[in-house]
């Protein structure tokens, strides 16, 4: 070939094709070097590629969040464990004879206790957690905004429905405060901003050294018996965490006992700050409830979905679909279909799958139990919400 070279001494049929093109058209001509230059690609390895790398993005893209929360234990260590502290109790025991129980004195007068909680629109629970501590507490403090974390505008859930709450009327300091509404903003942000402003509306509610101060979200309910037990005894930890029953959508779904943010401290001026983060080593066993997402109407569950801190957690809008979550609500499944955030394997993979039910109401909130013609929803067996 006198206008290029060809190596005869090794041939194929293709290449053959090219080296005679001179004499075929010049589309024969390309679709041969085509057919060469593609000689050594597999044709299903070629396949693979062009249909599985674009299904691996998607089934990244769609189950990434659960792959990255079952490799957990790869990247993450857990964290220190707590010092649990026995708790003690029964209705019949003496507080001097509990007190001891726990290694502390009985006082002769017990300390005045303040629960003070920032508040969305957690009516009901709010009512329970109130009528449950009512007996033991000096003063409530509430805080609401018409904002929530993430920004939204939202009405003043408590002022307009402080009538009800009247039990605790002389006992109430009530604040609100503005949002920012501050566009793409971390919702923790707006968070701490307005739990700043609780710290002073605590404040203004007149505690003083010593005096006890609940700091707990509203779902996170202490057992009367547990604040009267630290009011009466001296020399309890200056900060206390309290393990709570972690409770699902009502108080059917048992999750497990690991709920700890809830936390009680002998107040101290200019050191006492509030917070909702791990403070102390120190955890108080089996000290009240934690119940989750535990609402009467589906449109609240959309409601705190978008508009607590973990607004991320929504991806894909059906998520947000009122049938979905009904569904989700009666199977004890996770609304955001994410795994189980622990830190080892074995606990990932034991708390797999919808959360079992329990029929045991016993030791719940009195007044939960009291109420229940109005508050069955919450109770084991009762999962329809209502749709308003």
């Amino acid at each position: 070939m006198e206008s290029g070279y060809c190596n005869r001494k090794k041939t194929d049929s293709i290449c053959e094709g090219v080296c005679d093109g001179e004499h075929g058209s010049k589309s024969v001509l390309s679709m041969s070097r085509l057919k060469c230059a593609l000689r050594g690609f597999d044709l299903r390895a070629l396949l693979i590629l062009l249909i599985g790398v674009p299904l691996l993005i998607f089934l990244i893209y769609v189950h990434g969040q659960k792959v990255t929360y079952f490799l957990r234990p790869i990247w993450e260590k857990p964290p220190k464990p707590f010092n649990v502290l026995p708790h003690y109790y029964h209705e019949n025991v003496t507080m001097d004879n509990l007190c001891k129980l726990h290694g502390w004195k009985v006082r002769e007068t017990p300390r005045r206790v303040f629960d003070a909680v920032l508040f969305s629109n957690e009516l009901d629970i709010l009512d329970i957690r109130w009528h449950e501590l009512s007996p033991y507490v000096s003063e409530f403090v509430l805080l609401e905004s018409n904002s929530t974390f993430t920004g939204i505008k939202k009405d003043l859930h408590f002022k307009e429905n402080r009538q009800k709450f009247e039990f605790a009327e002389s006992r109430l300091t009530y604040g609100m405060i503005g949002g920012r509404f501050v566009k793409g903003e971390n919702p923790f942000v707006e968070e701490s901003y307005q739990r700043v402003a609780l710290d002073q509306l605590i404040k203004i509610a007149g505690i003083t050294d010593d005096d006890l101060l609940i700091m707990s979200d509203v779902d996170e309910i202490p057992s009367g018996h547990t604040i009267n037990l630290l009011r009466w005894c001296d020399d309890i930890p200056e900060i206390l965490h309290l393990q709570l029953r972690n409770y699902l959508y009502s108080f059917e779904f048992l999750l497990d006992d690991k709920s700890w943010r809830a936390s009680v401290h002998r107040y101290r001026a200019g050191k006492t700050r509030y917070a909702h983060f791990r403070q102390t080593d120190d955890l108080l066993a089996d000290s009240g409830w934690h119940c989750s997402f535990c609402f009467r109407y589906i449109n609240d569950f959309i409601f705190k979905m978008k508009a607590y801190s973990h607004v991320d957690r929504i991806r894909f809008k059906y998520f947000l679909n009122p049938k979905r979550i009904q569904h989700v609500i009666c199977q004890g499944a996770d609304l955001f279909d994410m795994l189980p955030e622990e830190y080892t394997f074995q606990e990932i993979i034991a708390k797999l799958g919808p959360i079992p039910s329990t029929y045991s109401a016993v030791h719940l909130p009195a007044y939960l139990l009291e109420q229940f013609d109005q508050y069955r929803y919450l109770l084991p067996g009762n999962c329809m919400r209502e749709s308003g």
